[in-house]
């Protein structure tokens, strides 16, 4: 599929591009002055830009090349939580922070224009994991791509700010104990970093901070009629996917994206960046962790490999792990922190015993899909998925239990493709269940640390799961083939109306993810919970976590904003141990 380019920079966002290169040191000082005063900028701001970032580059090339045997806190992974982490640590203190990344440079265009996201799928910004052949999706093994990039997921998702439910936050706060993550206190801190350009709400949004959000700019047309759809058969209409419609039964609405003049926002460019001249922050870049450096039940430094060659690096005060749901576990795991039948099975020497490593895998299920034919087709805009909607598949439910996203290109598994064959001129409402009662596990394939972890997604397992899904079909065919849609419709492609066992076999065959992999090493006060309420690891010293695999339960929703929480809650820990 041939995905359109983003509509064209303004000024402001152009030169956003050129400063990161320039602190990526993908341009130098004069080129980067030349391209500046051709978009505009005026000679005294460009130079000083120049300057900085020149100066910005050549102590990361510095710092890289004079690697220090020991650093302060060093930070595994820079995505949606260790990007945040990093970058606070190294702009708000004098810790020596180096932080690891397995993937290479954010500067490409699969990464900087939105509608390119797919792209980004198989490809060498992706781990590459794929869930074990299970029966409940018809023996089918379904992709489960992470971001093995600078800014990881937040670098090839699909740019939506989804903040999650209320709910979400008072069973996270009522597991740990600690009321840090209520509700009220995220909100907090949603409102303090965000740069909200949406309908104003004080209560709720924020305005000035550094996470630019805004609904879809110039969405495509089918995106504000599935609103009006869903609105008909009675879904509450909102201004904000966020805000008011996360606190009760649900709603519809264009979606919040980290997209800013037609570029994607990633993480690193927030939180990074700016702390990029900082000389206490060493960003490696192709630094792929191979284990943690064990002093029995303390953790000393990490091991890695970098350009073919293996590093040990001590931390004098903390490692933080953020490498995503299934190389936390992993990492842990090969380090002798896990499950000690795990660990025994593979000959690895236990440090902390802790079954709870690896176990309660959760991810989002997003149904590929229901699909129909333009009748005169439109490009897709922004993202490719700009409206959607969340609800309840059982009103007897505490909080909405569906998110659909409409999606603006045919979505299609390998099967149901295969089996339908789409046209190219086609839209999709793709079915997405948010809290999935299921459950899977992350194991280790051997104790070689190259080896790839084993996943098994539990997908559809619980037969509730099945249920909601069921209904949530029904009700994508609904909107889809309602009143308010007829003038995008020529003819619904698949499923179309089919018997109960035929829906249900249809289901398995559509079955994907969300790529919201999650909840792994979770934070809890029981047997099996991984960290505490502070994210420390539990029986284990100087070793914290802060990153999705800590949620107890999935969030509501796509998972990059609550990540962030736990990046912002993590370096708030470490900046203000008391």
């Amino acid at each position: 599929m041939k995905l359109p380019r983003s509509i064209a920079l303004s000024q402001g966002d152009r030169l956003n591009a050129l400063e990161a290169a320039l602190y990526h040191g993908r341009l130098d000082r004069r080129r980067f002055l030349h391209l500046a005063l051709a978009s505009g900028v005026g000679l005294s701001a460009a130079e000083a830009i120049a300057q900085q970032g020149a100066e910005a580059a050549a102590l990361q090339q510095a710092n890289a090349r004079a690697l220090q045997a020991e650093y302060d806190v060093i930070v595994i992974g820079s995505g949606s939580g260790g990007a945040v982490v990093a970058g606070r640590l190294a702009a708000e203190s004098d810790a020596r922070v180096l932080l690891l990344e397995a993937g290479g440079s954010d500067q490409v265009p699969a990464v900087l224009e939105p509608a390119q996201w797919p792209t980004n799928i198989g490809s060498e910004r992706d781990w590459g994991y794929i869930a074990q052949p299970s029966p409940a999706v018809n023996q089918r093994a379904l992709i489960l791509p992470m971001g093995k990039v600078l800014g990881g997921g937040s670098s090839i998702n699909a740019t939506v700010w989804a903040r999650g439910h209320r709910n979400d936050f008072d069973f996270w706060a009522a597991e740990t104990g600690d009321e840090g993550w209520r509700y009220e206190r995220v909100l907090e801190i949603y409102r303090r970093i965000e740069d909200w350009q949406g309908a104003p709400d004080a209560a709720r949004r924020g305005r000035g901070g550094r996470l630019w959000v805004e609904p879809a700019r110039n969405p495509n047309p089918v995106a504000p009629a599935m609103v009006e759809a869903a609105a008909a058969l009675g879904i509450p209409r909102f201004e904000d996917q966020n805000g008011a419609m996360m606190e009760g039964a649900g709603g519809v609405a264009i979606a919040n994206l980290r997209i800013r003049d037609g570029r994607r926002r990633n993480l690193p460019m927030d939180y990074l960046y700016p702390a990029m001249g900082r000389p206490n922050l060493t960003l490696l870049i192709g630094a792929e962790v191979q284990q943690l450096v064990m002093d029995g039940s303390r953790v000393k430094g990490v091991s890695f490999m970098r350009e073919g060659r293996l590093h040990t690096v001590n931390a004098t005060k903390r490692v933080v792990l953020c490498a995503g749901a299934i190389n936390t576990p992993k990492i842990l795991m090969l380090s002798g922190i896990g499950d000690e039948a795990e660990l025994k099975r593979h000959g690895i020497k236990v440090a902390a015993r802790l079954p709870g490593v690896g176990r309660n895998f959760q991810d989002h299920v997003l149904v590929a899909g229901c699909v129909w034919e333009y009748k005169s087709a439109l490009p897709p805009a922004n993202n490719v998925a700009e409206a959607t909607f969340f609800w309840k598949s059982d009103s007897a439910l505490a909080s909405p239990d569906l998110q659909p996203f409409q999606i603006e290109v045919p979505y299609a598994s390998e099967v149901t493709g295969a089996q339908y064959k789409p046209p190219v001129g086609a839209w999709s409402i793709a079915p997405g269940l948010v809290s999935p009662k299921s459950r899977g596990r992350v194991t280790l394939a051997s104790a070689n640390p190259t080896d790839k972890a084993l996943v098994d997604g539990g997908f559809l397992r619980h037969p509730d799961d099945v249920k909601a899904l069921l209904r949530g079909i029904e009700l994508c065919r609904e909107i889809g083939n309602s009143p308010a849609m007829k003038d995008f419709v020529r003819r619904e492609v698949m499923p179309g109306p089919l018997k109960p066992q035929a829906m249900a076999d249809f289901l398995r065959n559509a079955a994907g993810t969300y790529f919201h992999e999650s909840c792994t090493c979770p934070m809890g006060r029981d047997e099996m919970a991984v960290v505490d309420g502070r994210l420390s690891v539990r029986g284990v010293q100087g070793l914290s976590i802060a990153d999705a695999s800590v949620m107890p339960r999935v969030s509501t929703g796509n998972t990059m904003a609550p990540t962030v929480v736990i990046g912002e809650r993590m370096a708030d820990i470490l900046l203000r141990p008391s």
